[in-house]
């Protein structure tokens, strides 16, 4: 049985099995306690053992890191802290793991430490949590599209184009990187790659997913994405996961209430079945900031849930929100790092996080943003200078979900990629659903990792993936 399973049961006075790793040993010559975990819960199970019935040379072998098979009988718990424990009748070593080599050992270990030993990190109560609740979260974001009525549809990671115009890409290649066959002009010869063209990892399976949408209705992506942008800030990694939904005939007021609806239907999720978790890593992030001020201390982890459950989230323009923010106390007395100093600036994660925190106190949905600073595809306002964009705020981690209305008008769409730059005649597959049945549609893209920042209250979006890829890190 698993120890989450053996925890919960109702057995007492039965003989059981189980398999995990030593967390710790304590004890002397004439009993020893193990704490045994398997990965099913952040809660050890007690081993009792009587030092008569088990070997000492065995015993020896149990050291925090080891696996082991224990056989024995499940009772209710004498001490605090667990309602059941196992009196070992017998405890077989299937892996030693020596003390002087093992790195996790049981004392307190940076979280800069535990990448340098991702492989192994999983083995900590912290990551266990994170890991579980990343399960977690991508179970529900699959049952939810499921009972919606959504397709999961696969979009390809090896792309020819730039769903996002940023050009920060990595390219894929069979051509010989010493000696590339070469164009007249001394470009590179892509006809002669494999793919018989100059192809790339994805930025986003946006675009192929509206090709989807545009016949299937509704569809949604779940994949891994790609950027080549050499940033080491903690909000940002090489490879990350993006869920991207599309539905055919939304506008943008039914992207708002699909996206606030999937976001409280996900922190819904986790606070029923992830709550050991996470009552663990808020402990965590407490005593973590336990001497900071109290109004540098982030807001306590299931609080922080609960507001965005108990908030309709505030529906905003990008105008109005520029009107807040240039006459905030905060932008006046030069208190934002980037100051707020009229329409048409980008708005940053320090003044996401005032409309949210400080200003609205409900997570907020910014709309109509100018349309310079959004992407080729957003539908344009009828005012020619804002598109109908939509940005979902939350508390502490600013932007969660980017999205918006698509533009359905072949002109207008035209028009605008030429404006930008980008090919049309590269694009012709996409512009088709331009071409023929053209109808409203919308869609988003929600950070997988971003979401499970938010939901685990880590500070580090590589803590939240198993096994980050950053730039000069690919390791494991």
């Amino acid at each position: 049985m698993s120890v989450k399973e053996l925890l919960q049961s109702g057995d007492c006075g039965k003989e059981v099995e189980v398999k995990g790793w030593v967390r710790t040993k304590r004890g002397n010559k004439q009993v020893n306690f193990i704490a045994l975990n398997d990965g099913s819960t952040i809660n050890n199970i007690q081993v009792v053992v009587d030092m008569e019935k088990v070997a000492e040379e065995v015993m020896k072998k149990v050291t925090t890191g080891a696996a082991i098979h224990v056989k024995g009988l499940l009772v209710e718990s004498a001490g605090s802290g667990q309602a059941r424990e196992i009196q070992a009748n017998e405890v077989i070593v299937m892996g030693e793991a020596d003390p002087e080599k093992f790195p996790i050992q049981p004392k307190k270990h940076s979280l800069e430490f535990l990448r340098e030993v991702a492989h192994l990190r999983f083995r900590t109560n912290i990551f266990g949590a994170v890991f579980r609740i990343r399960h977690a979260m991508a179970f529900a974001i699959h049952q939810y599209f499921n009972d919606h009525g959504f397709y999961y549809l696969h979009t390809p990671l090896i792309t020819a184009s730039d769903c996002e115009g940023a050009g920060e890409m990595f390219r894929v290649t069979t051509l010989d990187p010493k000696n590339p066959p070469l164009l007249e002009d001394g470009s590179v010869d892509f006809r002669q790659d494999f793919f018989g063209k100059s192809t790339n990892l994805t930025v986003s399976g946006q675009l192929e997913g509206e090709l989807g949408a545009m016949s299937l209705g509704k569809i949604y992506t779940f994949g891994p994405t790609f950027r080549a942008e050499n940033s080491n800030t903690t909000r940002h990694l090489s490879e990350f996961w993006m869920i991207e939904p599309e539905v055919a005939f939304n506008d943008l007021e039914d992207n708002m209430d699909l996206a606030e609806d999937f976001l409280k239907y996900l922190i819904r999720y986790a606070l029923e079945h992830c709550m050991d978790d996470l009552l663990f890593l808020s402990k965590r992030l407490q005593e973590e900031e336990k001497d900071k001020k109290a109004e540098e201390r982030s807001m306590e982890l299931i609080e922080k849930l609960q507001f965005v459950l108990n908030h309709e989230f505030e529906r905003v323009t990008y105008t109005e929100a520029i009107e807040i923010l240039k006459n905030s106390k905060q932008n006046k007395n030069g208190k934002f790092q980037y100051p707020v100093t009229g329409w048409g600036v980008d708005l940053q994660s320090e003044h996401e996080r005032y409309l949210v925190e400080k200003h609205f106190k409900k997570p907020v949905i910014l709309t109509g943003y100018p349309k310079e600073i959004k992407a080729f595809y957003m539908k344009q306002n009828p005012d020619g200078k804002t598109v109908a964009a939509m940005d979902v705020l939350f508390p502490q981690i600013g932007e969660i979900i980017g999205g918006s209305q698509r533009e359905e008008d072949y002109n207008k769409l035209v028009t605008r990629m030429q404006e930008v730059g980008i090919p049309v005649s590269a694009m012709s597959w996409y512009l088709d659903t331009r071409r023929f049945g053209s109808a409203e549609h919308s869609g988003f893209g929600l950070g997988f990792e971003r979401l499970l920042l938010f939901v685990t209250g880590m500070g580090n979006i590589r803590d939240v993936i198993p096994f980050p890829r950053t730039p000069k890190n690919a390791e494991f």
